[in-house]
């Protein structure tokens, strides 16, 4: 599952950030693609997704993304690519953002500014991961 989960996010690079978008090719943010990914790998999407503007995790509140994490992926306790990883920017502050682990070091993400990316997992980012994650077997 997890070298299909990663062919399938490594063909979102080059989209398009665009908020609560999970189109490949057209739109998506971080949570749009693990969405597709899922999408791709398992049909419909387990739940649906609130909405959300793009600084509710620094408010506080509920762990909505760590909690849907929890619930519809497994748990690992060492991210292998293919593998989701989730991020907190601060400590006791919400998860707010997540990447496709795309080898020892690397992730697929997207964040706003940019197209989908497959970038370094730099001390900064390792710092911040609070939960590593596989998609489930079908």
């Amino acid at each position: 599952m997890r070298a299909r989960a990663l062919a399938e996010a490594r063909l979102w690079l080059g989209t398009p950030y665009r908020h609560q978008a999970s189109l490949r090719g057209a739109g998506c943010d971080c949570l749009g693609l693990i969405r597709g990914v899922w999408r791709a790998l398992h049909g419909d999407e387990p739940q649906s997704v609130p909405p959300y503007d793009p600084g509710w995790a620094g408010r506080g509140g509920e762990d909505t993304l760590h909690d849907a994490a929890r619930r519809w992926l497994v748990p690992v306790e060492t991210a292998r690519p293919g593998d989701v990883i989730v991020f907190r920017y601060a400590p006791g502050a919400p998860a707010s953002h997540c990447a496709i682990l795309s080898a020892p070091g690397h992730m697929i993400h997207a964040m706003q500014g940019r197209a989908v990316c497959e970038s370094a997992l730099v001390p900064w980012w390792r710092r911040r991961v609070c939960g590593a994650f596989a998609f489930p077997e079908n």
